[in-house]
């Protein structure tokens, strides 16, 4: 009997991004629905966010049968199911199709070549560390190639003022550089005070939108190492593609 494809997402993601790296006293990772009658489709949907245009896309392509939701699409407690709540209507919807749903959220932030390390390759030259000691000043034209982004958000950003070091968290970066030492900090997103503080503290910020700066790994990094994984397997045959319409919630009018 074929081993589900739920499972096998579950093996390949536990070797690349262990879900002990996680960060579980509030995260919600690994397999978040297994359904109980899968789809008999082989190909895996990417996305950051399992949005209402990422399902239309699942459900209108039968040979997706998993998932792979950075973000998860079962973040707290469910006490109930209902239609009207789009969260609990999203899992429903998956369930009914046969879609099975996996998340590794912050074990592939935390994992090595996961999406910091990624992240940090758009910042120039220097050791990946934590804090990232860099040999030139970052160029903000280099992280939106990277990124594949046309604007960035920047806070007291000089080109004439040596930068020594960066630190980086992609998504919502406060809770994990708040006090850290650094030049530059760079994330997805920071509140007004929290950007004010960072200045306060002689820090520059940039800032590129929570998703957008967790987006390009996909299609980068993860699509080509799952779907030369799954070939070395010998099993039955894995197609893993990235969702074309999932987006970041705000863009630049």
């Amino acid at each position: 009997m074929a081993t589900p494809l739920v499972h096998r997402v579950a093996r390949t993601m536990g070797r690349y991004a262990p879900l002990s790296l996680a960060e579980t006293s509030w995260d919600n990772v690994g397999t978040l629905l297994e359904p109980p009658k899968p789809r008999k489709g082989n190909r895996i949907l990417l996305t950051i966010d399992l949005s209402a245009p990422v399902l239309a896309e699942a459900l209108a392509d039968e040979q997706v049968s998993v998932i792979l939701a950075y973000h998860p699409a079962i973040f707290r407690g469910i006490k109930r199911f209902s239609l009207s709540d789009h969260t609990q209507r999203t899992v429903l919807e998956c369930a009914a199709a046969g879609i099975g749903i996996y998340s590794p959220h912050t074990s592939l932030d935390a994992c090595e070549g996961g999406i910091n390390d990624w992240l940090a390759q758009g910042c120039g030259s220097g050791t990946v560390e934590p804090i990232t000691p860099a040999d030139n000043p970052p160029e903000v034209n280099r992280v939106k190639k990277h990124l594949r982004l046309e604007h960035l958000r920047l806070a007291s950003y000089t080109p004439e003022k040596p930068v020594h070091s960066i630190a980086i968290c992609a998504g919502s970066g406060a809770s994990m550089l708040g006090g850290v030492k650094a030049d530059v900090y760079l994330t997805g997103e920071m509140s007004h005070h929290e950007v004010l503080a960072a200045l306060h503290s002689d820090t520059s910020v940039i800032l590129c939108e929570h998703s957008n700066s967790e987006r390009g790994f996909l299609s980068q990094v993860l699509q080509p190492y799952l779907q030369k994984a799954f070939e070395k397997e010998g099993q039955e045959p894995v197609d893993v593609v990235v969702s074309k319409v999932d987006r970041d919630p705000l863009c630049v009018v």
